[in-house]
């Protein structure tokens, strides 16, 4: 009988669980066993805290006691521990029934574990440390779909769960982590077995479904209340930006990529300010991915040409008509003409070459201004403009330094331009470079203020030396006195006086924004209604005309 269950045993590929347990129960029977329970553990250390899962093989219910036990150690570390029990008062077991006993569990052991072993192999997989279904579990469900001929008539999604950080900041990471896991378990929950949901890294997922439940999960994804304290019933809203693929007929699929760059690309654009939270893919985006990585390819060439230029614009003091300093942009001079700023930077900016750029700009304006004391020329102070990808560097203060040392340039020439953050990583980060430029003599401003979700925040914590009002802040013609607008600016330029800061308004276009200005004692503009950005020899002569006229 025993030569035979092992027999079974290794002829089974597909565990059938009802099979295996008539198995064990023939055995135990003819063996005298009480009783057979196994442990299983996923890796040493959840062994030795007595983190694991138990099943009972088999139990007559008789009082028994542990007389045989075996352990066995897999390849990855997993653990199985089995014991076998033998009835109180029943007669001890032979040693030839103890031998065939400890064969049994021993095989049996082997075979239990290598199927622990897949378990294992397969959590690893296509699980990540969370419990989430993987990117790796995604494709593989997609390339299913694909053999089928199941995959057409599908819709692919990418989304990014929106402003997740102050979800975390506003509950706490526990909670937010929990409440997270809710939100993806109960979409998961509602789809059917052909959808499959995945996390794709952070708060990025993805998923693929029919396309009669598209409407659900996009209503779901504009914004669902998760419960995130299941004591109190306290909930959260959390919305998500999307990226659509609506797979059509013809549609074959040769590669992942050829899904997931276009649900990637609507996604991203998606996110953008200026469009709507669901993005579907077009071939306008295809096109733009092509441009996008065109312009990657030739940045390293342009930047060792110096192909982007420093253009000066420059900024007024509206009480006396002088020009007291200047913002460097960048203009891309490629094959005879300018390439405009929203057609690179933004790509620029979705990797680090931003961070490259930014050192070039304020290496060159450096050259200039080390050429016009040379010179005995004019000399104001000039902004340079920093991503906030540089937050990132923890040595970006030291970076900054070196390259004004280098140029030998009296600190109090260069102004350091940062924009709002959006997280609280970065605010920290900013709050500790802008503090070290301080020390340094460096000047540090804070541009776009008021677009930002910490604008308040950002100047009560941070001590800037400049103040730049956002356009969107400024009065326009239809504004009076007593309109929202003309209400906030005039209050943010009060702030920024009571913190001792020096406040420009920026995109200044008429003569009645100058008397708004004069109005609320905001001393500094820069626009259109004195210059456009210039390049460096017309902005030279600026430098030394040194006056307009207002």
């Amino acid at each position: 009988m025993i030569e035979e269950y092992l027999k079974r045993l290794n002829r089974i590929t597909v565990p059938d669980p009802k099979q295996l347990g008539e198995y064990i129960e023939g055995l135990c029977k003819f063996l005298r066993v009480a009783k057979v329970v196994a442990y299983f553990y996923d890796s040493l250390k959840d062994e030795s805290m007595g983190i694991g899962r138990s099943t009972c093989a088999y139990d007559t219910g008789e009082e028994s006691t542990v007389a045989v036990s075996d352990r066995l150690v897999t390849e990855v570390n997993s653990v199985a521990v089995c014991e076998v029990s033998i009835a109180k008062g029943a007669p001890a077991w032979s040693y030839t029934e103890r031998e065939r006993i400890m064969l049994v569990l021993k095989t049996t052991m082997t075979f239990i574990s290598r199927l622990r072993l897949k378990e294992v192999t397969d959590r690893l997989s296509f699980y990540d440390a969370d419990g989430y279904h993987n990117l790796r579990y995604f494709i593989g469900h997609m390339e299913k779909l694909a053999l089928e001929d199941h995959l057409v008539g599908k819709v692919a999604i990418h989304f990014n769960l929106k402003h997740y950080s102050l979800v975390n900041q506003q509950i706490g990471r526990d909670a937010g982590t929990f409440a997270m896991k809710r939100y993806y378990e109960t979409l998961k929950n509602e789809l059917d077995k052909e959808s499959v949901l995945c996390r794709v890294g952070g708060d990025n997922f993805t998923l693929i479904c029919s396309r009669t439940e598209l409407e659900h999960v996009l209503d779901y994804l504009s914004g669902s209340a998760t419960i995130y304290d299941m004591d109190t019933g306290d909930r959260v809203m959390i919305s998500a930006c999307a990226g659509v693929f609506i797979i059509p007929e013809g549609f074959e699929l040769d590669s992942p990529g050829d899904i997931m760059d276009k649900v990637i690309s609507a996604s991203t654009s998606a996110r953008l300010p200026q469009n709507d939270d669901v993005v579907y893919f077009n071939e306008v985006m295809s096109a733009n991915k092509e441009r996008i990585v065109h312009i990657q390819q030739l940045f390293p060439y342009a930047l060792r040409d110096e192909e982007f230029l420093v253009y000066y614009q420059p900024k007024i003091d509206i009480e006396t008509g002088e020009l007291y300093g200047a913002e460097a942009l960048c203009r891309w001079k490629r094959d005879g003409s300018i390439v405009p700023p929203m057609e690179f930077i933004p790509i620029l900016e979705q990797g680090n070459e931003i961070c490259r750029l930014d050192f070039y700009m304020l290496d060159h304006v450096c050259k200039d201004i080390r050429r016009w004391i040379d010179k005995g020329r004019p000399v104001v102070t000039v902004s340079v403009n920093f991503s906030r990808k540089h937050m990132a560097d923890v040595d970006l203060l030291k970076h900054i330094i070196e390259i004004i040392d280098k140029n030998r340039i009296p600190h109090n020439y260069i102004e350091i331009e940062l924009t709002e953050t959006t997280t609280d990583v970065e605010f920290r980060d900013l709050k500790r470079v802008v503090g070290g430029l301080q020390w340094e003599g460096v000047g540090t401003s804070v541009d776009d203020f008021g677009i930002g979700y910490s604008s308040l925040k950002l100047i009560a914590d941070v001590p800037w030396d400049v103040l730049k009002v956002d356009r969107s802040f400024l009065p326009v013609a239809e504004d009076d006195e007593k309109s929202n607008r003309s209400i906030m600016f005039n209050h943010v330029v009060s702030i920024a006086q009571q913190l001792g800061m020096e406040c420009i308004a920026e995109g200044v276009e008429t003569q009645q924004q100058i008397e708004i200005l004069r109005a609320n004692k905001c001393r500094y503009a820069q626009g259109f209604l004195f210059d456009k950005p210039l390049p460096v020899d017309k902005f030279e002569e600026k430098l030394v005309n040194h006056h307009y006229d207002i």
